[in-house]
C-alpha cells in the first residue's frame, strides 16, 4: 500500500531549532531515507517551499475566486515536505513516521494513496 507523510511545520519553530537542531533533522532524514532506499519502501521524498512566494492558496467564495500568497491554510501550520512510502501496512507507515524528528515540534499526518484511477 502506498501512503504519504505529510510532515508539518511553522517558521517560528523551524527558527527556534538553531543550526544544531536543522543539522539533526537533517541527519535523521538522510539515515531514513537510505533505510527505506535500501528496503524498496521508499517512493519519494521532497521538502516543500515555505515562503509566501512559494505558494499560493486559492478559495471560491460568493464573490469570486480568491488568490492569496502562500501555502497557509487558516493556521501558522504549513506542510512543509513529504514522503511518499510503499509498505504493508498503515502500522509500518507509523513506525516510520514516528521516526521523523518533527513530531517534536510539529504534527506529522499518514494518508494513504488511493491508486485506482478517479473517474469524475
Amino acid at each position: 500500500m502506498k501512503f504519504m507523510i505529510l510532515i508539518g511545520g511553522n517558521h517560528e519553530g523551524w527558527a527556534a531549532l538553531g543550526r544544531e537542531g536543522r543539522d539533526r533533522i537533517d541527519a535523521a532524514h538522510e539515515s531514513l531515507v537510505e533505510e527505506l532506499s535500501a528496503s524498496g519502501e521508499l517512493g519519494e521524498v521532497n521538502q516543500l517551499g515555505v515562503q509566501a512566494t512559494d505558494a499560493r492558496t486559492l478559495r471560491a467564495t460568493k464573490h469570486g475566486l480568491t488568490v492569496t500568497d502562500g501555502p497557509f491554510a487558516e493556521s501558522k501550520e504549513l506542510v512543509a515536505g513529504y514522503y511518499i512510502i510503499d509498505v504493508a501496512s498503515i502500522d509500518r507507515a507509523t513506525e516510520i513516521a514516528a521516526r521523523l524528528v518533527e513530531t517534536e515540534f510539529a504534527p506529522v499526518e499518514i494518508r494513504v494513496i488511493h491508486e485506482e484511477p478517479v473517474d469524475f
